[in-house]
């Protein structure tokens, strides 16, 4: 399993309808793709100003072969939808992560 971990910075008056929307138009659309697993947001209350999104992938390979065609014009949409909201944000940070399993010991 492979996790994109993408961290968020929106002003803390919209942060709710930031989630919303992404889950709305971001989760909604990627959930269609080949080894899409689930989604989970992550807010901290000390810092109402940042959103992390871990959206977990069966493989790589199925996480990659989104067409980036197809990822610009997800983020157009979103894009579009923020601003017509009034919302700011800003990806400040992005990471790939592999779980890595052991068997456990009888």
């Amino acid at each position: 399993m492979v996790i994109e971990w993408l961290k968020f910075r929106v002003d803390r008056e919209s942060r709710e309808k930031f989630i919303q929307q992404d889950e709305a138009i971001w989760t909604t659309t990627l959930s269609t793709y080949p080894g899409y697993i689930g989604k989970e947001v992550w807010i901290e209350p000390t810092a109402p100003g940042k959103v992390i999104m871990i959206i977990r992938w069966q493989t790589r390979e199925q996480w990659k072969s989104i067409p980036m065609k197809d990822l610009a014009a997800i983020e157009k949409k979103f894009s579009k939808v923020m601003r017509e909201m009034n919302i700011s944000y800003k990806m400040i940070e992005s990471k790939e992560f592999q779980i890595r399993k052991f068997p456990s010991k009888q």
